[in-house]
């Protein structure tokens, strides 16, 4: 996956978890634990700021940062 990780040449933000798997004995029912906690990193390209997280809450903490002050954000208020 590491030509997804975000970099100074190829900015934004990147979010990945496993998916949610149905248990072998009942096809019917879904599990509620994914393989592996949601990881995400991001590198803004026009300040330079890089950031990761792992965890649910983490990563969605970083989206939160990223959406306000980062990426899009530096765009807003330029000409």
């Amino acid at each position: 996956m590491g030509f997804l990780t975000p970099s100074k040449e190829s900015p934004g933000l990147h979010v990945s978890a496993e998916p949610i798997y149905r248990f072998h004995d009942d096809p019917a029912a879904w599990s509620t634990r994914t393989a592996s906690e949601p990881a995400g990193s991001y590198h803004c390209g026009s300040c330079g700021q890089s950031d990761g997280a792992r965890g649910s809450r983490d990563v969605a903490a970083l989206v939160d940062d990223y959406t306000a002050h980062h990426g899009p954000a530096h765009k807003k208020g330029s000409k």
